[in-house]
Protein backbone atom coordinates (compact mmCIF):
# COMPACT_ATOMS: atom_id res chain seq x y z
CA UNK A 1 0.00 0.00 0.00
CA UNK A 2 1.40 3.48 -1.24
CA UNK A 3 2.27 5.69 1.80
CA UNK A 4 0.16 8.22 3.01
CA UNK A 5 1.43 11.85 3.77
CA UNK A 6 -0.32 13.74 6.90
CA UNK A 7 0.31 17.86 7.35
CA UNK A 8 -1.01 19.96 10.08
CA UNK A 9 -2.20 23.14 8.68
CA UNK A 10 0.29 25.59 8.82
CA UNK A 11 3.19 23.27 8.85
CA UNK A 12 4.84 23.48 5.63
CA UNK A 13 4.24 25.67 2.35
CA UNK A 14 2.34 24.32 -0.42
CA UNK A 15 5.32 23.86 -2.04
CA UNK A 16 7.28 22.04 0.67
CA UNK A 17 4.07 19.98 1.33
CA UNK A 18 3.96 19.07 -2.62
CA UNK A 19 7.84 18.20 -2.53
CA UNK A 20 6.82 16.04 0.26
CA UNK A 21 4.24 13.77 -1.32
CA UNK A 22 6.59 13.29 -4.01
CA UNK A 23 9.31 11.87 -2.26
CA UNK A 24 7.14 9.76 -0.08
CA UNK A 25 5.53 8.53 -3.55
CA UNK A 26 9.03 7.66 -5.37
CA UNK A 27 8.10 10.14 -7.75
CA UNK A 28 11.09 10.90 -9.43
CA UNK A 29 12.45 14.67 -10.33
CA UNK A 30 11.96 15.06 -14.29
CA UNK A 31 14.99 15.52 -15.84
CA UNK A 32 16.41 19.18 -16.82
CA UNK A 33 16.70 19.15 -20.27
CA UNK A 34 20.36 20.39 -21.17
CA UNK A 35 20.69 21.68 -25.22
CA UNK A 36 24.66 20.84 -25.75
CA UNK A 37 24.98 22.67 -29.07
CA UNK A 38 25.04 26.18 -28.42
CA UNK A 39 23.37 29.17 -29.89
CA UNK A 40 25.82 31.52 -31.55
CA UNK A 41 25.75 35.02 -31.76
CA UNK A 42 28.31 37.97 -32.33
CA UNK A 43 28.31 41.29 -29.37
CA UNK A 44 25.57 43.63 -30.54
CA UNK A 45 23.87 40.93 -33.02
CA UNK A 46 20.03 40.33 -32.81
CA UNK A 47 19.32 36.55 -32.51
CA UNK A 48 16.26 35.00 -34.38
CA UNK A 49 15.69 31.66 -33.04
CA UNK A 50 13.05 29.18 -32.19
CA UNK A 51 12.06 26.70 -28.94
CA UNK A 52 10.50 23.43 -28.98
CA UNK A 53 6.59 23.33 -28.90
CA UNK A 54 4.87 24.26 -26.14
CA UNK A 55 8.02 25.76 -24.02
CA UNK A 56 7.42 29.24 -21.81
CA UNK A 57 8.25 31.14 -18.94
CA UNK A 58 11.83 32.18 -21.25
CA UNK A 59 14.38 33.74 -19.92
CA UNK A 60 18.37 35.31 -20.69
CA UNK A 61 20.31 35.22 -17.94
CA UNK A 62 17.09 35.72 -15.59
CA UNK A 63 15.33 38.30 -17.65
CA UNK A 64 12.15 37.53 -19.16
CA UNK A 65 11.91 37.38 -22.86
CA UNK A 66 8.79 37.35 -25.07
CA UNK A 67 7.86 34.50 -27.00
CA UNK A 68 5.51 33.36 -30.03
CA UNK A 69 2.89 30.92 -29.61
CA UNK A 70 4.68 28.84 -32.34
CA UNK A 71 8.50 29.13 -30.02
CA UNK A 72 9.90 31.84 -31.92
CA UNK A 73 11.81 34.38 -29.89
CA UNK A 74 14.79 36.65 -30.19
CA UNK A 75 16.93 38.49 -28.36
CA UNK A 76 19.59 41.24 -28.13
CA UNK A 77 23.12 40.96 -27.61
CA UNK A 78 24.76 44.08 -25.80
CA UNK A 79 28.05 45.28 -27.80
CA UNK A 80 30.57 44.66 -24.90
CA UNK A 81 28.69 41.24 -23.26
CA UNK A 82 31.08 38.56 -21.99
CA UNK A 83 31.90 35.62 -23.77
CA UNK A 84 28.87 33.24 -22.43
CA UNK A 85 24.98 34.07 -21.51
CA UNK A 86 22.27 31.67 -20.71
CA UNK A 87 18.74 30.92 -22.44
CA UNK A 88 16.07 29.00 -19.88
CA UNK A 89 12.78 27.83 -20.26
CA UNK A 90 9.89 25.27 -18.83
CA UNK A 91 9.39 22.47 -21.55
CA UNK A 92 5.88 21.03 -22.17
CA UNK A 93 6.22 18.25 -19.97
CA UNK A 94 7.61 20.41 -16.95
CA UNK A 95 11.36 20.35 -17.18
CA UNK A 96 13.42 22.69 -16.77
CA UNK A 97 15.82 23.68 -20.29
CA UNK A 98 19.14 25.05 -20.73
CA UNK A 99 20.80 26.35 -23.64
CA UNK A 100 23.75 28.20 -23.48
CA UNK A 101 24.53 31.07 -25.86
CA UNK A 102 28.08 31.82 -27.35
CA UNK A 103 29.01 35.38 -27.92
CA UNK A 104 32.00 35.62 -30.25
CA UNK A 105 33.99 39.30 -29.41
CA UNK A 106 33.84 41.83 -32.42
CA UNK A 107 37.52 43.50 -32.98
CA UNK A 108 36.18 47.43 -32.84
CA UNK A 109 37.14 50.80 -34.56
CA UNK A 110 38.65 52.23 -32.07
CA UNK A 111 39.63 55.87 -33.17
CA UNK A 112 42.48 57.13 -30.44
CA UNK A 113 42.87 61.18 -30.43
CA UNK A 114 44.56 64.12 -28.29
CA UNK A 115 42.71 64.72 -25.17
CA UNK A 116 42.78 68.38 -26.07
CA UNK A 117 40.21 67.31 -28.89
CA UNK A 118 37.22 66.39 -26.33
CA UNK A 119 34.32 69.30 -25.97
CA UNK A 120 35.07 71.07 -22.51
CA UNK A 121 33.12 73.88 -23.20
CA UNK A 122 31.67 75.71 -20.20
CA UNK A 123 28.04 74.70 -18.71
CA UNK A 124 24.62 75.27 -20.74
CA UNK A 125 21.43 75.09 -18.41
CA UNK A 126 19.52 75.97 -21.41
CA UNK A 127 20.96 73.29 -23.65
CA UNK A 128 20.59 70.62 -20.57
CA UNK A 129 17.06 71.62 -20.05
CA UNK A 130 16.29 71.41 -23.86
CA UNK A 131 18.24 68.08 -24.10
CA UNK A 132 16.85 66.63 -20.89
CA UNK A 133 13.23 66.92 -22.49
CA UNK A 134 14.43 65.34 -25.78
CA UNK A 135 15.22 62.50 -23.98
CA UNK A 136 12.44 61.84 -22.21
CA UNK A 137 10.41 61.71 -25.31
CA UNK A 138 12.82 59.43 -27.13
CA UNK A 139 12.37 56.95 -24.01
CA UNK A 140 8.61 57.67 -23.49
CA UNK A 141 8.28 56.04 -27.32
CA UNK A 142 10.18 52.83 -26.36
CA UNK A 143 7.99 52.20 -23.01
CA UNK A 144 5.16 50.16 -25.22
CA UNK A 145 5.57 47.21 -26.20
CA UNK A 146 3.83 45.85 -28.94
CA UNK A 147 2.99 42.21 -28.88
CA UNK A 148 2.83 42.29 -32.68
CA UNK A 149 5.47 40.06 -34.91
CA UNK A 150 6.55 42.69 -37.08
CA UNK A 151 10.24 42.02 -35.91
CA UNK A 152 10.46 38.12 -37.85
CA UNK A 153 10.16 39.52 -41.25
CA UNK A 154 13.02 39.67 -43.88
CA UNK A 155 14.99 43.09 -43.55
CA UNK A 156 15.65 44.91 -45.98
CA UNK A 157 18.19 48.23 -46.10
CA UNK A 158 16.14 51.45 -45.30
CA UNK A 159 18.43 53.10 -47.78
CA UNK A 160 21.08 52.25 -50.47
CA UNK A 161 24.44 54.72 -50.03
CA UNK A 162 27.90 54.30 -49.17
CA UNK A 163 28.73 53.10 -45.33
CA UNK A 164 29.88 55.95 -44.03
CA UNK A 165 29.96 54.84 -40.12
CA UNK A 166 29.56 51.29 -38.84
CA UNK A 167 27.70 50.15 -35.30
CA UNK A 168 29.92 49.74 -32.52
CA UNK A 169 33.10 51.88 -33.40
CA UNK A 170 34.52 54.91 -30.87
CA UNK A 171 36.63 57.15 -30.24
CA UNK A 172 39.04 57.98 -27.01
CA UNK A 173 40.06 60.96 -26.12
CA UNK A 174 43.32 60.36 -24.83
CA UNK A 175 42.22 57.91 -21.88
CA UNK A 176 38.78 58.90 -21.56
CA UNK A 177 36.15 56.95 -23.93
CA UNK A 178 33.17 58.40 -25.47
CA UNK A 179 30.52 56.89 -26.07
CA UNK A 180 30.51 53.71 -29.05
CA UNK A 181 28.91 55.03 -32.02
CA UNK A 182 24.77 53.12 -31.88
CA UNK A 183 24.30 52.24 -35.03
CA UNK A 184 24.90 52.07 -38.92
CA UNK A 185 25.45 55.61 -41.15
CA UNK A 186 24.66 55.29 -44.47
CA UNK A 187 25.46 58.72 -46.87
CA UNK A 188 23.50 59.62 -49.55
CA UNK A 189 21.97 62.80 -51.31
CA UNK A 190 19.87 65.23 -49.11
CA UNK A 191 16.14 64.67 -49.84
CA UNK A 192 16.79 60.51 -50.91
CA UNK A 193 13.92 58.72 -49.33
CA UNK A 194 14.32 56.10 -46.70
CA UNK A 195 11.73 53.20 -46.44
CA UNK A 196 10.74 51.18 -43.66
CA UNK A 197 12.97 47.88 -43.44
CA UNK A 198 10.21 45.56 -41.91
CA UNK A 199 6.56 46.91 -40.72
CA UNK A 200 5.96 48.56 -37.29
CA UNK A 201 4.24 51.58 -35.71
CA UNK A 202 5.47 55.02 -35.47
CA UNK A 203 6.03 55.42 -32.16
CA UNK A 204 8.04 58.96 -32.43
CA UNK A 205 7.66 61.33 -35.54
CA UNK A 206 9.29 64.60 -34.45
CA UNK A 207 11.99 67.10 -34.30
CA UNK A 208 14.45 68.85 -34.98
CA UNK A 209 16.52 68.12 -31.78
CA UNK A 210 19.31 68.34 -31.00
CA UNK A 211 21.90 65.61 -31.24
CA UNK A 212 19.19 63.05 -33.65
CA UNK A 213 17.34 66.52 -35.79
CA UNK A 214 14.03 65.31 -37.47
CA UNK A 215 13.40 61.51 -36.03
CA UNK A 216 11.86 59.04 -36.40
CA UNK A 217 11.10 55.41 -33.86
CA UNK A 218 9.07 52.49 -35.26
CA UNK A 219 7.89 49.72 -32.65
CA UNK A 220 8.74 46.21 -34.69
CA UNK A 221 7.05 44.48 -31.64
CA UNK A 222 8.32 42.52 -28.38
CA UNK A 223 10.55 45.23 -27.64
CA UNK A 224 12.39 45.70 -31.09
CA UNK A 225 12.90 49.41 -31.81
CA UNK A 226 14.37 50.97 -34.70
CA UNK A 227 15.31 54.83 -35.07
CA UNK A 228 16.11 56.59 -37.81
CA UNK A 229 17.61 60.00 -37.49
CA UNK A 230 19.13 63.35 -38.89
CA UNK A 231 15.96 63.48 -41.40
CA UNK A 232 15.38 66.15 -43.92
CA UNK A 233 11.81 65.58 -44.00
CA UNK A 234 9.17 63.46 -41.95
CA UNK A 235 5.96 61.82 -43.45
CA UNK A 236 4.65 59.56 -41.33
CA UNK A 237 2.59 60.60 -37.98
CA UNK A 238 3.02 58.61 -34.93
CA UNK A 239 0.49 55.91 -34.19
CA UNK A 240 0.73 54.90 -38.14
CA UNK A 241 1.10 51.64 -39.25
CA UNK A 242 4.08 51.27 -41.61
CA UNK A 243 4.01 48.49 -44.55
CA UNK A 244 7.65 46.84 -44.99
CA UNK A 245 8.82 49.89 -47.97
CA UNK A 246 6.86 52.28 -47.26
CA UNK A 247 8.61 55.60 -47.49
CA UNK A 248 9.06 57.34 -44.06
CA UNK A 249 10.98 60.44 -44.84
CA UNK A 250 14.34 61.44 -46.84
CA UNK A 251 17.85 61.97 -45.90
CA UNK A 252 18.94 64.66 -44.28
CA UNK A 253 21.60 66.80 -42.10
CA UNK A 254 19.73 67.94 -39.38
CA UNK A 255 20.84 67.88 -35.77
CA UNK A 256 24.65 67.26 -34.97
CA UNK A 257 25.37 65.78 -38.37
CA UNK A 258 28.77 66.79 -40.86
CA UNK A 259 26.71 66.07 -44.21
CA UNK A 260 23.96 64.61 -45.31
CA UNK A 261 23.41 60.48 -44.18
CA UNK A 262 20.93 58.49 -42.35
CA UNK A 263 21.55 56.74 -38.79
CA UNK A 264 19.99 53.90 -38.39
CA UNK A 265 19.58 52.40 -35.11
CA UNK A 266 18.01 49.27 -33.19
CA UNK A 267 17.50 48.75 -29.84
CA UNK A 268 16.16 45.36 -28.31
CA UNK A 269 14.53 46.09 -24.05
CA UNK A 270 17.29 48.91 -23.81
CA UNK A 271 19.98 46.84 -25.50
CA UNK A 272 21.28 48.94 -28.22
CA UNK A 273 21.98 46.33 -31.08
CA UNK A 274 23.29 46.14 -34.47
CA UNK A 275 21.01 46.80 -37.07
CA UNK A 276 22.85 45.16 -40.11
CA UNK A 277 22.82 41.52 -37.94
CA UNK A 278 19.49 41.60 -38.54
CA UNK A 279 20.39 41.67 -42.80
CA UNK A 280 20.22 38.30 -45.16
CA UNK A 281 24.13 37.75 -45.54
CA UNK A 282 25.52 39.45 -48.40
CA UNK A 283 23.30 42.61 -48.36
CA UNK A 284 26.33 44.76 -46.33
CA UNK A 285 29.72 44.73 -46.32
CA UNK A 286 30.73 47.73 -44.96
CA UNK A 287 34.37 48.51 -44.77
CA UNK A 288 36.95 48.60 -42.17
CA UNK A 289 36.29 45.32 -39.55
CA UNK A 290 32.18 44.61 -39.32
CA UNK A 291 31.64 41.15 -39.69
CA UNK A 292 29.29 39.70 -42.13
CA UNK A 293 25.97 40.70 -41.65
CA UNK A 294 23.46 37.98 -41.46
CA UNK A 295 19.82 36.83 -39.57
CA UNK A 296 19.57 33.94 -37.60
CA UNK A 297 16.38 32.01 -38.22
Amino acid sequence: MKPRLFLMAGSATAGAAALAAALLLNAAAPVPLEIKAPLMAHQGDVVRAKLPANGHDLKLDGRAVPLEADGRFMIGIDRDAGPAALLTWITADGRTARWPVSVEPRPWDIDVLPARLAYNGPPNPEYDAMREAEVALIRTARTEISPWPFWSATVKMPVTGRISGVYGSQRVYGDKPAAPHAGLDIAAPAGTPIKAPIPGIVRLAQGPFTLEGNVIILDHGRGLYSSYLHLSRIDVKPGQIIRQGDIMGAIGTTGRSTGPHLHWAMTWHGVRVDPASMLQPGTLRPPGTLPEAKANS
